[in-house]
């Protein structure tokens, strides 16, 4: 079996081993199946040489005479991007003690000299497919990653074996809903990809914001985002947030370089069952409830470049101290059957001014 990297090139091995007939040994064995054989006596001239290539295996002599072969295995292995490549040591000696410390010190296997072709060609292979299965599935966690909010993975991780996500459960949040106001003439007045990069460009800063204040983003609505807060200071967290984005938002222009980007924030904060919902095939964890529509609701009521709190809000924010719930109206919400009271976050006049 012929084992190639990604790109279709043989795959390199570093042999490490002071006694010429064991490197013409092993090269007999694995140039034949396609492998690509770099050969160094000591330990210190392999330390050396994986510093300054990428090898895709190493076999080693665990009684180099330079450094011992243990310690040898150990700093290998603690090498930057040595973490998963296979690693072999060959021994003339017997002493299962030694052989238990070569693996507490990260080597995969232990063989014995003389080496054997069938041997050394199985293990080497299996330890290597096993290396590269190992890599798809970090590259495919860290392109996930990107996808699922470390809130969500932190539960699935949290979760017991064969459990799934926790089932439904009502908890006290803090909800905020952002949007771009007057989108579609947005998008009517610039490029479509001009567009595409000032809203993703938009919404990034607005996640990494949301992560700073402790929060998770639960959705993306279209040119707006779902954030959750939870916690003590759930209020304080999700308005420092919304006014942060609010900065960003100023510095950040419409792709005409000549006004911020017209953005709407809405915040409330009250009971929602998370939890859950979709089918088998694809699921969606996330929080419902009569909180989140208001909220939602809120960011409606928002003017440009405004961020409206519910009374929920403004109670839970206290005393005046570096935000200030300002401008009290009435107002309808669909849905409701009174009118509720809102109110629009600032910073106060004391942090303003300095």
């Amino acid at each position: 079996m012929v084992l190639t990297t990604r790109s279709g090139s043989k795959r390199r091995v570093l042999v490490v081993d002071g006694q010429p007939e064991s490197v013409t040994t092993a090269r007999s064995i694995l140039e034949p199946g396609g492998h690509s054989v770099t050969a160094t006596e000591t330990g210190i001239e392999a330390l050396a040489l994986i510093r300054g290539r990428t090898f895709d295996a190493i076999l080693l002599d665990l009684e180099d005479p330079t450094i011992d072969g243990v310690e040898l295995c150990r700093r290998i292995r603690a090498e930057p991007g040595y973490y998963l490549t296979p690693m072999l040591a060959a021994t003339n000696g017997d002493d299962r003690q030694i052989w238990g410390q070569a693996y507490d010190a990260g080597c995969d296997d232990v063989l014995r000299k003389p080496l054997e072709a069938v041997v050394l060609q199985a293990r080497l292979c299996n330890l290597m497919e096993k290396a590269e299965y190992a890599r798809e599935l970090e590259r495919v966690r860290a392109n996930l990653a990107r996808y699922v909010s470390p809130r969500i993975r932190q539960i699935l991780q949290s979760a017991p074996d064969g459990e799934g996500m926790p089932p439904p459960e009502e908890q006290e949040v803090c909800i905020l809903f952002s949007d771009i106001r007057g989108f579609t003439a947005l998008s009517q007045s610039i490029e479509a990809e001009v567009l595409f990069n000032t809203v993703s460009r938009q919404l990034g800063a607005q996640v990494e914001s949301v992560y700073a204040h402790g929060g998770y983003v639960d959705k993306f609505a279209g040119d707006g985002i779902m954030a959750v807060f939870d916690g003590p200071e759930m209020a304080r967290d999700a308005c420092a947030c919304a006014l942060d984005i609010m900065e960003m938002s100023r510095r950040l222009d419409g792709g005409q370089g000549d006004s911020p980007i017209p953005l709407g924030i809405g915040i409330h904060m009250g009971p929602v069952v998370a939890g859950n919902i979709g089918t088998g095939e694809h699921l969606d964890y996330t929080v419902i409830g009569n909180t989140v529509n208001l909220a939602a609701r809120l960011c409606g009521y928002a003017r440009s470049m405004d961020i409206v709190v519910s009374d929920a809000v403004r109670q839970a924010l206290g005393e005046p101290g570096d935000m200030v719930c300002a401008d009290p109206r009435c107002a309808d919400i669909r849905g409701l059957s009174g009118a509720v009271i809102l109110y629009r976050l600032a910073r106060s006049a004391s942090v303003t001014a300095s």
